[in-house]
């Protein structure tokens, strides 16, 4: 096994990341238990195969068609009737195999199954490795908008193995590194930002470490806040234009990843902090490193179309929306603005 950091609320450990070399390793931590359930995204079943081969105490696995349309509290519910059926009990361990869709619903199951049991997540996408199978955060889409619902509930272990990402189609490996660039303009110690933009187009190597390197920066995030009352938003860097460009996307039948998404919100978040005077060139940069590393960098959609959906944003409070907004690369602030004005700045 690889790298470990440990996660952790109130000065006590609540899960572990877990570097694997190889998915066999996993036994070595899984091996003990005696009642394990995975849930699996259908694309992962060759993951899933791996690793109920691997341990003993698999008592059931529940394939999942693991789309934006199918995250949802009847799916959850689903869910939660397939393990009742099977027999878990209060000590079972619901193991997430999948993006962070699969991590998502599984983790929610797992919070409100009997009140409660552990899960523990092994992402199978970049995506989920560096950000979404990280922190706790579980959810489902409601009334067509993001994560409406769910609990924020540590996984027991999260999984990191490079092996699983040999399968991964290239439109879904550029979702994660949007992801990736996002969390080291957060935090960008040892250059991790230039380092990525370099490995990710395709001129510059480890990208097991930045995973890695990003892994444990949205750790340490939780770590110091896990409930999202501060720093912990910081992670929603161009999250709240991301979302409003996805629900304008199933409105219009386009078809748009999360990750791309996020890649076109942190441009918008960078020519607001640009057109604030908080930073000078980030849009520019910006554009400049996304567009090297693959990224779709200008949103479809007139600003004043994302309006309404960022109104109803999980994270509005008292008729303000909280934006994280680029000073420059390593660091960010958040911004409680009004989303009319938002867009009028948007559109000057």
């Amino acid at each position: 096994m690889g790298k470990e950091i440990t996660v952790t609320i109130d000065g006590k450990a609540a899960g572990r990341v877990v570097g694997l070399e190889h998915l066999a390793e996993i036994a070595a931590l899984l091996g003990s238990e005696s009642e394990v359930f995975v849930i699996y995204d259908e694309n992962a079943s060759w993951v899933a195969s791996e690793v109920v081969s691997a341990l003993p105490g698999i008592k059931g696995s529940i394939a999942i068609d693991a789309s934006e349309e199918e995250k949802s509290m009847e799916t959850v519910l689903l869910l939660c009737r397939s393990l009742m059926e099977a027999g878990a009990s209060r000590k079972a361990l619901v193991l997430a195999i999948g993006g962070g869709i699969t991590t998502d619903l599984a983790g929610f199951a797992a919070s409100i199954y009997k009140r409660g049991v552990r899960y523990a997540n092994l992402p199978t996408t970049l995506l989920a490795q560096v950000d979404a199978a990280i922190g706790g955060k579980t959810g489902v889409n409601f009334d067509d908008y993001k994560n409406m619902l769910g609990v924020i509930v540590q996984p027991v272990f999260t999984f990191i193995c490079a092996d699983v990402l040999r399968t991964l189609p290239r439109r879904d490996f550029l979702s994660g590194a949007a992801e990736m660039l996002k969390t080291f303009l957060i935090e960008n110690e040892d250059d991790n930002y230039g380092k990525a933009v370099r490995c990710l187009s395709g001129s510059g190597d480890g990208l097991q470490d930045l995973v890695f390197a990003a892994a444990a920066v949205k750790a340490g995030v939780v770590s110091r806040d896990p409930f999202e009352q501060g720093e912990r938003r910081k992670l929603n860097l161009g999250h709240t234009f991301a979302h409003a460009i996805e629900h304008e996307a199933r409105q219009q039948g386009d078809d748009i990843t999360h990750g791309e998404a996020v890649a076109m919100g942190m441009i918008l978040a960078a020519r607001l902090s640009d057109a604030t005077g908080l930073s000078t060139g980030m849009e520019a940069r910006l554009t400049q490193d996304f567009t090297a590393v693959g990224l779709p960098v200008a949103c479809p959609y007139p600003p004043e179309t994302l309006a309404a959906a960022m109104d109803k944003d999980k994270k509005a409070e008292g008729g303000l929306v909280h934006f994280v907004l680029p000073e420059r690369i390593g660091s960010v602030v958040i911004r409680d603005l009004k989303v009319d004005e938002v867009i009028k700045t948007l559109k000057i």
